[in-house]
């Protein structure tokens, strides 16, 4: 029988919070595609920017990656994602969005991180 089978996955209150930010950074992406870009362009970033987003996540930084990273790699991936949707809300004229977002994820980031080494 194999062990890892009946361990039951452990998820701390940051994995959620995370994935929550996650979910929140592709959404933000995609709305300052739709409303940052003149009409033809807005459906391709609209669409664009957060399928490219989840396509690096999905190779670079989900738990089961297609390509697996050291941890600077992770973090680097993941903060090109998350700046990504800060910034978006602060060129959407929401700079209280985009700095408590900002600060929520790199705080996130950092618990994870550490966790990571330990």
């Amino acid at each position: 029988m194999n062990p890892q089978a009946t361990q039951p996955v452990r998820l701390s209150p940051n994995d959620v919070l995370r994935f929550f930010l996650e979910l929140f950074a592709f959404f933000s992406l995609g709305l300052w595609g739709f409303v940052a870009w003149p009409t033809p362009l807005n459906v391709v970033f609209g669409i664009g920017a957060p399928l490219f987003a989840i396509v690096l996540w999905g190779l670079f930084r989900s738990p089961r990656a297609v390509i697996r990273l050291d941890p600077f790699g992770k973090a680097l991936v993941e903060i090109v994602i998350m700046g990504s949707a800060a910034l978006a809300w602060l060129v959407m004229g929401q700079p209280i969005v985009a700095i408590v977002f900002g600060v929520v994820a790199a705080v996130s980031g950092i618990i994870s991180g550490r966790k990571e080494y330990s």
